[in-house]
């Protein structure tokens, strides 16, 4: 008999934007994972109807290293050419701003996984920026939209708070 796989999904709980950021840092190589703000959030996305109030046991913190999984290989006719700053979809080439390039090649090295406003910020452009990221989202709509002229089967999906991955359409 084969066994059917089972997708796990990690649901945290984080209630404020600093500690919901860590969270994401630690389940980024996670199958699937989904972060909310409380309890009441989580029950809510799972359907979960609120039982009566029952006495809670004192509170015990738990520190779990999660192990990462293999990130799925950038789709195969998808590539960033650096030396002339290009983007290619199977036949088709579309220039790319430094800036452009740069996010880019971060999320196409790591497809699947999320990087963070702080992480892409650093390695895009140098630093820690701590303002409302406009600029990195300037960025990712111009790529999206050059992704999707070369009509490829790929975009970049915004994990809202956290930052983006590239994932297939």
């Amino acid at each position: 008999m084969q066994e059917i796989p089972v997708a796990s999904l990690v649901i945290g709980i984080a209630s404020s934007p600093a500690e919901r950021r860590h969270l994401a840092r630690l389940l980024g190589g996670s199958d699937a994972f989904l972060i909310v703000s409380n309890v009441d959030q989580a029950r809510e996305f799972l359907g979960v109807i609120e039982a009566p109030p029952v006495a809670a046991p004192q509170a015990v913190a738990v520190l779990a290293e999660v192990a990462p999984s293999p990130q799925p290989p950038p789709p195969p006719d998808l590539a960033v050419d650096s030396d002339r700053r290009v983007l290619r979809w199977r036949d088709q080439e579309i220039d790319l701003t430094r800036l452009e390039h740069d996010v880019l090649l971060c999320l196409v090295h790591a497809p699947g996984q999320i990087w963070t406003y702080e992480r892409l910020h650093l390695e895009v452009w140098g630093n820690r920026h701590l303002g409302r990221n406009s600029d990195m989202h300037s960025v990712v709509r111009r790529v999206r939209g050059k992704l999707a002229r070369l009509n490829a089967a790929t975009t970049i999906h915004s994990v809202r708070g956290v930052g983006f991955r590239l994932a297939p359409i």
